[in-house]
This record gives structure tokens, sequence and C-alpha cells, in this order.
């Protein structure tokens, strides 16, 4: 059990018979009154965002979320196709559940499967992932002050941002929580 007093940010807790995320947490002790928690909670099932208020003695039963290390082998066109890395089990999950995290994940990429009671709701990528640009148009010195960017297409697809002097062939890392340009590698 996870008192309201003890939040805090990532904790993932069952309320109301559904299974919630900490995303921020503020105590608030007003000159006059109880104290109270201040909270933003995502549903992890659906990914729904709302804020909500306890008393600091309120309890909760904290959700145990599982987190395991699978190799991502092929995307079949309806499904992505999953390897576990010790028990070699293979699992396939809708592109409806998980596209979004998948943008910059190539095959035979490890990352983390994530799920409450055997069911999956989520994949997390890796922070950081390389990639190759495949189209770019080439940068054109001159008339540009700090800092200008063109569309480039990496490998999976995705269309990023970046500094002209990248060019087609290059490998570059993107943050896939951004979806931005890092640097070369």
């Amino acid at each position: 059990m996870v008192s309201a007093g003890d939040f805090r940010n990532g904790i993932t807790i069952e309320m109301d018979g559904q299974v919630v995320q900490i995303i921020e947490f503020q105590h608030v002790k007003p000159g006059k009154g109880a104290a109270f928690v201040r909270t933003k909670l995502r549903n992890v099932i659906n990914g729904g965002v709302t804020d909500k208020t306890f008393r600091p003695t309120e309890k909760f039963p904290a959700a145990r979320i599982d987190r395991v290390d699978m190799q991502y082998l092929y995307d079949d066109g309806e499904m992505y196709n999953f390897m576990n890395n010790e028990t070699f089990e293979q699992i396939a999950l809708s592109h409806d559940q998980i596209a979004d995290s998948m943008k910059f994940v190539k095959e035979n990429e490890t990352v983390k499967v994530v799920s409450y009671q055997g069911n999956v709701f989520s994949v997390e990528p890796p922070l950081k992932v390389t990639l190759e640009v495949v189209h770019t148009e080439p940068g054109i010195k001159g008339n540009t002050s700090t800092g200008a960017t063109k569309p480039a297409t990496v490998e999976t697809g995705v269309e990023v941002q970046v500094p002209l002097f990248v060019n087609i062939g290059d490998k570059i890392i993107i943050s896939t929580q951004t979806g931005e340009y890092e640097s070369r590698a």
C-alpha cells in the first residue's frame, strides 16, 4: 500500500479499478485547513491524463508493472513481432497498441515491453537510437543565421529536422523521447 503522502513521480498505483502512474505531485499545506496532495495522473492502459487531489492519509495498492527486455524481430504488416531474450518466447503486438513507440526502432533492436497482469500496454524504445539518413535535400550555404535545419528521412521512414551539414548516408543519433536530432554518430 502507498499512502498519498509518499507519492513520488513514476510510482504506479491502482485506483478506482484503473492503473495510473503519477506524473507530477505537489504537497500543499495551506495556512488554514488540512494539508493535501495535488497530483497529475496518467492512465497507463489508455494514456489519459487527469488531475486529482488526495488527503495525505489516503492509501492505494501499488500496481506491479512488468518490464521485460525483448528483441524487435519484424513487422508483418499488421503486427510487430518480439522475442524474449531469455526464454526465446515470441509475442505479436498490433500496430494500434504501440505504433507511436516504434517510430525509431529498427529490426533486431532491444526494447522494453511493459505489461500489467500479463496485458502489454506499452513498448519503451532505447532513450537514444542511431539511424541512417536515407533522404534529405542538400544544405545550401549562405542566407542563414544560426541553427538552420532541414527535413531528413531516416531508415525507419520517420522525418526529423537536422542541421544543414547532414547528408544522405550519415548516421545520426535521435532522442526517442523528443524525436529530435541529437548529434552525428
